[in-house]
């Protein structure tokens, strides 16, 4: 490596040494991007004899440097000659994985499990296998949780007496002094029960999982409900009373709200895990004290869980459940104090008419979805509104449109502009939901009234409503149901309205090109205010494109001609922009 100047074969990692050496981090981490590059140009005997032992004893960098090394080099099998010689990434590899930078090691972890694949059983008991015995026995917390994640990639391919020996070694790293450790060891506890034999996982899993999942540390017990779900799948039903559920009961009255948390939100995959008996004898009254737990957060992440809890419940006895034990907590969450509890409700509830038929819907759903309509966080009311269709599948339209229709027509005219606001970007989800005679039946009016609403931020969302409600219900019922009223508005008195008038005409005339009279629109009567009338030009440049050539030279050269002359300066700039873009010169 020393006389690298003399040799032309070694020019390109004497650069690679050069840039890894200079003060730039960029330029070292741009050196560490080409590595595969080098590596070609170099061979594979000679990557594996120079270049790894090179960046093996260099591992002292930047972390984003590291971080680009570490994944490198899981590509790199080929490079080194291929599985026969993978092993020889082995080193740089386990230097990484015991660096202080978390995002580094988990890199270089996700590295070595990926090329553990690569290698042969014989090469895994001979390389990887002691190198996990090393990290696992390293004198630093991080070369001990960086092992954690390598007992499942290598435990099903060894022999039985290594197998006992990577057993022995994850047990010890549940019970470690650091809390890092055994936080890792219980993340990865549900991967490793999963490659385990069924006895093993009785004999050590289970006893580890409840040391976990009674840990000092809340971190480390929220993690072992994670494994909670891995275990219990792979437990005959017989055994899931006796081994699981004493912890898991444990971890849903935990005192912690971050291990409750934890329970709620891993709820139906636990459900589906311990099956139907369990749910209906432990799981109903869990979640119930889950949904009145006393922390905001918990009562959210069980709130978001209610439909897929109550769909998932055996059928035989599903109403009689929901309607004796879930729904009356829900209805207390309907006016919860907390407004992240009421919109997680809100995001699921409506799907509770599928599951309760029309009878219950009418009777005890639809009050609920009423005082969501009207709560006061526009999020819950949103919630409501985006998933309106599955309540029409169910009770329909007619049902629908008494009880709930007046509440949106309420929020529609809500003296808030950004209600008002959040309704119109629901308009076209509520208008392809009821459909087109219903639409025009109850909300053409509403749709019509916010194009002349005093905010402008409410008369664009509305032009834009327009057109999504155009792609919707198509040209003709446009023709017949909005182009005269958008029209009208060009003979308004408030020049605001008729710049709404262009406005609305630049997003549907791609839609239905032949219906505006142009002499009609862009007459005399637009043109006394001057930002009227270079939107008129910016208009006409815009529809130009879509009329007959016949319009553009009776219809639309007048106009443009007479503004062009004008005597405001952006008036006469857009209208010459035009010609010259339509090429009407």
């Amino acid at each position: 490596m020393a006389g690298a100047d003399g040799d032309d074969s070694l020019y390109p990692i004497a650069v690679l040494i050069d840039e890894l050496r200079n003060e730039d981090v960029q330029l070292r981490l741009n050196s560490i991007k080409k590595l595969s590059t080098i590596a070609l140009a170099l061979g594979v005997e000679r990557t594996r004899t120079e270049l790894l032992p090179f960046l093996t004893d260099t591992i002292y960098d930047e972390d984003e440097v590291l971080l680009a090394l570490a994944e490198q080099l899981g590509n790199f099998t080929m490079l080194v000659g291929g599985p026969e010689y993978v092993h020889c990434l082995l080193p740089p590899l386990e230097s990484l994985a015991t660096v202080e930078e978390t995002v580094v090691r988990d890199k270089a972890v996700e590295s070595l499990r990926k090329i553990s694949q690569e290698h042969s059983p014989v090469d895994l008991e001979v390389h990887f296998e002691p190198l996990v015995k090393r990290l696992a026995s390293g004198d630093w917390f991080t070369s001990r949780t960086s092992a954690c994640g390598l007992f499942s990639v290598c435990y099903p391919r060894v022999s039985s007496t290594v197998k006992a020996e990577i057993r022995q070694h994850f047990r010890t790293l549940c019970s470690d002094d650091t809390p890092m450790v055994r936080r890792a060891a219980a993340s990865k506890l549900g991967e490793f029960a999963k490659v385990l034999e069924l006895d093993y996982v009785k004999s050590d899993i289970i006893s580890l999982f409840t040391a976990l999942a009674s840990d000092e540390q809340d971190s480390v017990r929220l993690l072992a409900v994670e494994a909670c779900v891995s275990i219990a799948t792979l437990l005959p039903q017989e055994d899931l009373e006796t081994l699981v559920m004493p912890t898991l009961r444990q971890a849903a009255e935990d005192k912690s709200w971050r291990v409750r948390y934890m329970v709620a939100d891993k709820f139906s995959e636990l459900q589906k895990a311990v099956g139907p008996e369990i749910t209906k004898n432990d799981l109903v009254p869990a979640f119930q004290n889950l949904l009145k737990d006393c922390e905001a957060e918990v009562r959210a992440a069980a709130a978001n869980k209610v439909k897929e809890f109550c769909e998932n419940l055996p059928e035989d006895n599903r109403e009689q459940i929901i309607m004796t034990h879930i729904l009356p907590c829900v209805k207390e969450l309907v006016s919860d104090t907390n407004q992240h509890v009421k919109s997680a409700l809100a995001s699921v509830i409506m799907g509770l008419s599928t599951i309760l038929g029309k009878d219950n819907t009418i009777e005890h759903l639809l009050p609920l979805f009423l005082a969501q309509l009207k709560d006061e966080c526009p999020e819950v009311r949103l919630n409501i509104i985006s998933n309106l269709d599955c309540v029409n599948e169910v009770i329909g339209i007619r049902q629908l449109s008494q009880s709930l229709l007046p509440a949106i027509v309420e929020l529609a005219e809500d003296a808030k502009w950004r209600v008002r606001l959040a309704i119109i970007e629901y308009m076209p989800l509520l208008a392809g939901q009821l459909g087109v005679e219903f639409f025009d039946e109850k909300l053409n009016t509403l749709c019509m009234a916010w194009l002349i609403d005093h905010v402008y931020a409410i008369r664009e969302a509305a032009t834009c409503n327009l057109m999504k409600l155009v792609e919707k219900f198509g040209a003709e019922w446009a023709q017949n149901t909005i182009v005269p009223k958008v029209l009208g508005m060009a003979n308004d008195p408030n020049y605001l309205h008729r710049m709404t008038t262009l406005f609305c005409i630049n997003v549907i005339h791609f839609s239905i090109p032949s219906v505006f009279k142009l002499a009609n629109v862009f007459g005399d009567h637009l043109i006394s205010v001057a930002n009227v009338r270079f939107n008129v030009a910016k208009s006409l440049q815009k529809i130009g494109p879509v009329l007959d050539s016949n319009a553009l030279q009776t219809e639309v050269k007048p106009v443009l001609e007479k503004l062009a002359t004008d005597t405001d300066m952006d008036v006469k700039y857009f209208a010459q922009e035009a010609i010259s873009v339509l090429a009407l010169a």
